[in-house]
C-alpha cells in the first residue's frame, strides 16, 4: 500500500490488520455512495413496496408510519415521514410506549391509525414478526409495507411487502443495513418509480443521509461496505448542522467540534433513546423531524435532561445487578450466560443493565424487570461469535418464553411467568458452545506500538483516516511497552483519568471509562509510581485551544 498508494506506513498496517487488500485500499479509505450504492430492487419485495408508496403518493392517501422506540426507529420514521410531507403526502407517525405497547406493531395502535383516516400502514425497525397486528391491520382495510432489518421467523405476517434484507429468503447480501438503511434504499426506489411517471419535484435523498448515518452508528450494525458510505457522507451533512434538531441535540450535548461516528454513539444516540426508555417514547422522532428551532431546542433540553436521569437510575441497577452476579459466580464461576431481574428495575434500562454485565463478566448477558403480574420484560447483550437473537427466537418458536426476538449481539425477550432460572438453563443450553468457542480466543489484538511522546493528535488524525470506526471496523489498539503511572484519580461517573510517563520524560494524558470498580480502574488507583504496559485506544481531545492526544485505556499489565 506504501509503495503502490503513497500511504504513510502506519496507516497503511491498520488498513491491512482490517483485511483490506492494496487494491481496496483507496475504495475504503474514501467510500462513495454512488460506487456503493446497490439496485434497491435486490431486495426482495422492495418493487412491491415501491408501487403502492408511488400510488399513496398520487392519490395521497393517509400514511400511518409506525416506528420503534430506539434511534434506528426514530430516525426511520423522521426520514419516512419527511420525504412523503414533502411529497404533499398525509402522515401519521406513531412511536410505541415501551411499558404500555411494548416492542413493534400491536391492535390498539392499528385501530388508533386506521380511525385518523390512514389507509396505508408502513412499520419501520418492526413488524417483521407482527403477525396478529398487522392481519387486523389487513381486516380494517389497510395495506401494510414492513420495512425492517430484524432477524425474520421463517412464517411472515400479512402485509403488501415486507423488505427485510434479514428476510430468511432474501439474497440481496445487505443483512448488515440498519432499518434507517432500508428506508433510505425505499426511498430510491420510490423517487426512481415517480420519476418514471413524469413526475420531477422530488425530494433530494442526500440531505437524510445524517439521519441514516446516526442509526447506523447507534444501533452498532457492522461499519462495512455500503454503511461505511452512509457514515463518511452522513457525518458531512451532519456537519452543516442543516438539520434542526440535531444541531440543537449537540448543543444540549455541548458538542462544539465537528461531529464523529464515535459521537453519535456515545453522544448523540443516548439522548435520543432516553425518552424512549424512560419519558415519552415520540420525542426523538418529533426532534429529528422538526423544522422549528424552538421546538428543537424545547425537545433536546428535555432529552438531555431526561439521559441524566437515565444516568442515576441505570448507576443504581448496575450496582445491584452486578453484586448480584458476583455472588451467583462464586458458585458457578464458568456459567455461560448471566440472567438478573429485579422488580426494582424500569424495563427501559434493562438493556442497558445486560450490555454492562456482558462488558463486566466478558458472557452474554440478560437483564429483567420484573412485573407485578408476574410476568417480566428484559433484554440481552452478547459478545461476537454467540448470537443471541437467534437463541431467542429458537426459544420463542419452543413455546418456552411468550415474546422474543433481536439481533446476533441484542436481543429482547418477555417471559409470561417469572422463572428467570429456567429461562437461563434454557439460553445456557443454546449459547454454551458458542460462548466456549468465543472465550477461547478471546485476545486484545494490537495494531502497533507507541510512547507517550509519539502519540501526538497528527498521528490519531492519520489513524482517523481508516475510519470510522465501530462494529465490524474495531479502532485500532496500541500498545506502550512500560509507562509509569504518574497520576491517577476518579473522575465523573466512575471514569478513572491518569497520566502515563515513558522512559523519555514524556507524559500522554489516558482515561479508563466506567473503570473506577473494576481491575483495570483499581490498577491505577493503586499503581501510581509503578511501571505498566497499557493498551488502549487513541483519540484527540481540544484542551485550551489546542488538540492533544488521549489514550482511551483498554487493558494494562504491570511489567513486574
Amino acid at each position: 500500500m506504501t509503495q503502490a498508494h503513497g500511504l504513510p506506513d502506519l496507516l497503511a498496517r491498520v488498513l491491512a490488520a482490517r483485511g483490506i487488500r492494496p487494491g481496496e485500499a483507496e475504495a475504503y479509505l474514501r467510500p462513495r455512495l454512488r460506487e456503493l450504492m446497490p439496485d434497491p430492487a435486490c431486495l426482495l419485495d422492495m418493487e412491491a413496496a415501491a408501487e403502492r408508496l408511488a400510488r399513496a403518493v398520487e392519490t395521497r392517501e393517509t400514511v400511518a408510519i409506525f416506528g420503534d422506540y430506539d434511534v434506528d426507529g426514530a430516525a426511520s420514521a423522521a426520514l419516512l415521514a419527511g420525504h412523503l410531507r414533502a411529497l404533499d403526502v398525509p402522515v401519521h407517525v406513531h412511536i410505541p410506549d415501551r411499558i404500555t405497547e411494548g416492542y413493534g406493531p400491536n391492535v390498539a395502535a392499528v385501530t388508533a391509525l386506521a380511525g385518523e383516516g390512514a389507509t396505508l400502514l408502513v412499520t419501520v425497525d418492526c413488524g417483521t414478526a407482527g403477525h396478529e397486528p398487522l392481519a387486523h391491520a389487513a381486516a380494517l382495510g389497510l395495506d401494510t409495507i414492513v420495512l425492517d432489518h430484524h432477524g425474520a421467523p421463517e412464517a411472515l405476517p400479512i402485509a403488501r411487502a415486507i423488505v427485510n434484507p434479514n428476510r430468511l429468503d432474501d439474497l440481496s447480501g445487505l443483512g448488515h443495513l440498519c432499518a434507517a438503511g432500508v428506508v433510505f434504499l425505499t426511498l430510491v426506489a420510490l423517487n426512481r418509480r415517480l420519476r418514471a411517471r413524469g413526475r420531477l419535484d422530488l425530494p433530494e435523498l442526500t440531505g437524510a443521509l445524517d439521519l441514516v448515518a446516526l442509526a447506523t452508528v447507534a444501533d452498532v450494525v457492522p461499519l462495512v461496505g455500503l454503511n461505511r458510505a452512509f457514515v463518511v457522507q452522513g457525518l458531512t451533512v451532519m456537519r452543516a448542522r442543516g438539520r434542526k434538531g440535531l444541531a440543537a441535540l449537540l448543543d444540549a450535548a455541548s458538542l462544539s467540534e465537528p461531529p464523529e461516528a464515535w459521537h453519535l454513539g456515545y453522544l448523540v444516540g443516548p439522548r435520543i433513546n432516553a425518552g424512549g426508555r424512560i419519558g415519552d417514547a415520540a420525542l426523538g422522532a418529533r426532534l429529528l423531524g422538526t423544522e422549528d428551532p424552538a421546538e428543537a431546542a424545547r425537545i433536546a433540553a428535555e432529552l438531555d435532561r431526561l439521559n441524566r436521569e437515565r444516568q442515576v437510575i441505570e448507576a443504581e441497577a448496575v450496582a445491584e445487578a452486578e453484586a448480584a452476579m458476583d455472588r451467583e459466580l462464586a458458585g458457578d464461576p464458568d456459567r455461560p450466560v448471566l440472567v438478573a431481574g429485579s422488580g426494582d428495575w424500569h424495563p427501559g434500562i434493562v438493556g442497558l443493565i445486560a450490555a454492562r454485565l456482558k462488558e463486566r463478566f466478558r458472557r452474554p448477558a440478560f437483564a429483567f424487570a420484573l412485573r407485578p403480574d408476574g410476568s417480566a420484560v428484559g433484554s440481552g447483550r452478547s459478545i461476537p461469535g454467540a448470537d443471541i437473537g437467534r437463541a431467542v427466537r429458537e426459544a420463542v418458536a419452543a413455546g418456552l418464553i411468550a415474546k422474543g426476538g433481536g439481533h446476533a449481539m441484542a436481543a429482547g425477550a418477555t417471559l409470561a411467568g417469572i422463572d428467570l432460572a429456567r429461562f437461563g438453563e434454557d439460553m445456557a443450553h443454546r449459547l454454551a458452545d458458542d460462548v466456549a468457542r468465543a472465550t477461547a480466543v478471546e485476545a486484545l489484538l494490537i495494531d502497533g506500538t507507541v510512547n507517550a511522546g509519539g502519540a501526538t493528535a497528527e498521528m490519531v488524525r492519520l489513524i482517523q483516516r481508516a475510519g470510522p470506526f465501530g462494529q465490524g471496523a474495531p479502532e485500532p489498539v496500541f500498545a506502550l511497552p512500560r509507562h509509569r503511572i504518574a497520576d491517577a484519580r476518579i473522575v465523573g461517573n466512575g471514569h478513572v483519568s491518569a497520566k502515563l510517563r515513558s522512559r523519555d520524560g514524556q507524559v500522554l494524558a489516558a482515561i479508563a471509562f466506567r473503570s473506577a470498580e473494576g481491575p483495570v480502574g483499581r490498577a491505577l488507583l493503586s499503581g501510581i509510581g509503578r511501571d505498566f504496559h497499557v493498551a488502549g485506544t487513541l483519540s484527540c481531545d481540544s484542551w485550551r485551544g489546542s488538540e492533544r492526544a488521549q489514550l482511551r485505556i483498554g487493558d494494562l499489565a504491570p511489567c513486574d
